[in-house]
């Protein structure tokens, strides 16, 4: 046995084991990581879909709402209503359902398919945050307009326009360690958007209540 066998292979056999477990033990870490990865872009997506979704149809309902009232108080607020309805054509022409597992079998095949995946889900968040504050402002003078008294809350952290090309830059000359602050950008914007919903739901819903409507 030469001097490399020796020391790999040690007469007491002490190298043997912990040579035998990093060949086993990383290719296994490697593996778990990519199955994880390819599961949250799997729910990432999913939940893009479906708070999108969920979100057409509460709009397309409260501006039916918005109608029927100014309806029975014989206000006109065919201007208010109008802007109303073209901001709920627009979500559900441009906020178009995106396929989560065949993106997540994408950027498993095609890596830069994982880059356009963050794309669109910076960037899908964004514009959808601020069509939603056009809607709660137009909604909030037509119901004005009905002698009800609505205004959407501030949010507490605006969804910012985010620059892909300056993250994408950032992850490669960092050698990836930046994409674990993008992860957790793609965690948290989403999250403080969904918890603003639940304020302002709530307020827009006791507002009516009070109305007696």
């Amino acid at each position: 046995m030469g001097i490399l066998g020796m020391m790999l292979f040690p007469v007491d056999g002490t190298g043997f084991a912990p040579l035998l477990l990093g060949i086993f033990l990383v290719p296994l870490l490697l593996l778990v990581g990519f199955v994880v990865s390819l599961i949250l872009i799997y729910k990432l997506i999913k939940r893009r879909n479906t708070h999108f979704k969920r979100q057409q149809f509460l709009l397309d309902d409260i501006v039916k709402a918005a109608k029927t009232i100014a309806e029975k108080k014989g206000v006109d607020a065919e201007v208010g209503l109008s802007s109303c309805e073209r901001t709920v054509r627009e979500a559900t022409a441009e906020e178009t359902e995106k396929g989560a597992m065949l993106w997540a079998i994408l950027s498993a095949i095609i890596f830069i398919a994982e880059w356009y995946i963050n794309y669109f889900l910076m960037k899908d968040f964004y514009k959808h945050e601020r069509r939603e504050d056009g809607f709660w402002e137009d909604l909030s003078k037509v119901l004005g307009k009905c002698g009800i008294e609505f205004s959407a809350p501030r949010r507490s952290e605006i969804i910012p326009d985010r620059s892909f090309v300056l993250y994408l830059i950032l992850s490669i000359i960092t050698l990836g360690l930046f994409r674990i602050y993008w992860l957790y950008v793609l965690l948290k914007d989403p999250n403080e958007h969904f918890r603003y919903h639940i304020q302002i739901e709530d307020q827009l819903l006791s507002t009516l209540e009070s109305a007696k409507l």
